[in-house]
């Protein structure tokens, strides 16, 4: 890939470059790992005041490029083969690694519309496999026939997808990061996020939120603390009764106190259970402190509605299926970019024009 080869030949002259550097003017290898250190600060700041917001794994990600640049150039100021051997290694597996994962969502979007059907939102990581093969193949046809318009047509779609990938390869290295972070702080509730019945039943996804709730709670109460479950979800289309109904009966009958459980059953969308809920905790303690439960694939986008919604409490996952995870995650990401379209459209549209554009001068 012409892309690839570019990027790899840019590296190769910043390595060799830097090791000539490092040789003619004995610059200290600690130099190489500065913007490294300052991204990782950045990125300290931002957690420390609000571990909510998504561009944290924009500076973490940053963060962790440049640690493995600067170890690449400091490598190369001790041998240049070396650091050249270890960059190729890197690029060829990111390479082979672009094949397996297209393989692998193919294989899941099989999977997915065999067991929960064809829905829409059922065929994003299939979509996405196939159209990782659709670009491979259309920018080889486009490399063998040599026609500008093509080229410079693939050369924009790449520009956008690497601009996407980017995106959320930093969605997914937060989303990891943020979900696995316990939060020991007193709370007064624990919120727990519906999901949908299957009539008045309670499915696997969600049993796994109120499992993950009622560990909380019982957590916070081993502590000698009392904290309340709210139960939030109200009634769709094929349910039975509403949501936060059956999900209140699935704690009881786990042994949760009536008494410490509050239901709020008019919510459609995770923004109304977020703000029906608040409005129900601070009607009990104004200044409340809460934690809000979820599946790992949904706790990113959760955590920012909770922030924009001015919900005091951090956000934790619960398990989910692994066959279920990739769409769900590709589902949420497409969520989260388009709660910034203006900004995200406007870069794309930037990347389209100025690679069309030249394309269009010289033709």
């Amino acid at each position: 890939m012409p892309g690839l080869r570019k990027c790899a030949a840019a590296v190769q002259t910043t390595i060799g470059y830097a090791s000539a550097v490092h040789d003619d003017y004995q610059v200290p290898t600690a130099l190489f790992f500065v913007p490294a250190g300052v991204f990782f600060a950045i990125f300290l700041v931002s957690f420390a005041f609000d571990r909510r917001k998504v561009r944290n794994g924009l500076y973490l990600f940053f963060a962790l490029v440049f640690l493995v640049g600067a170890s690449l150039m400091a490598l190369a100021s001790k041998s240049l083969a070396v650091a050249e051997f270890v960059l190729i290694s890197l690029l060829f597996l990111f390479l082979l690694m672009i094949l397996v994962l297209a393989v692998f969502l193919v294989a899941n979007g099989v999977t997915m519309i065999r067991r929960e059907g064809r829905r829409l939102a059922n065929l994003l990581s299939l979509a996405a496999g196939l159209g990782i093969f659709a670009y491979i193949g259309l920018r080889a046809l486009a490399n063998s026939v040599q026609w500008t318009p093509l080229q410079a047509t693939m050369d924009a779609i790449g520009a956008v997808i690497s601009y996407v990938s980017l995106l959320f390869m930093c969605f997914l290295l937060y989303s990891f990061v943020y979900g696995r972070i316990w939060h020991r702080r007193a709370v007064d509730f624990v919120v727990v996020l519906g999901s949908g019945l299957i009539g008045s039943r309670v499915p696997p996804l969600l049993a796994s939120r109120l499992d993950r709730g009622r560990a909380v709670f019982d957590a916070q109460r081993a502590k000698g603390r009392d904290p309340v479950l709210v139960t939030s979800g109200g009634q769709g289309p094929g349910e039975d009764l509403p949501e936060a109904r059956a999900m209140a009966d699935y704690l009881i009958d786990k042994g949760v106190p009536e008494d410490r459980i509050l239901v709020e059953d008019q919510s459609r969308s995770t923004e109304e259970n977020l703000r029906f809920s608040k409005a129900i905790m601070q009607q009990h303690r104004p200044k409340y402190r809460c934690v809000v439960v979820t599946n790992n694939y949904h706790v990113m986008r959760a955590a920012t509605i909770a922030r924009k919604g001015k919900v005091n409490g951090q956000v934790l996952g619960s398990p989910t299926a692994r066959y279920f995870w990739p769409s769900a995650t590709i589902r949420e990401f497409v969520a989260v970019f388009l709660s910034h379209k203006i900004v995200n459209f406007c870069i794309c549209a930037f990347l389209i024009i100025t690679n069309v554009l030249p394309a269009l001068q010289d033709g």
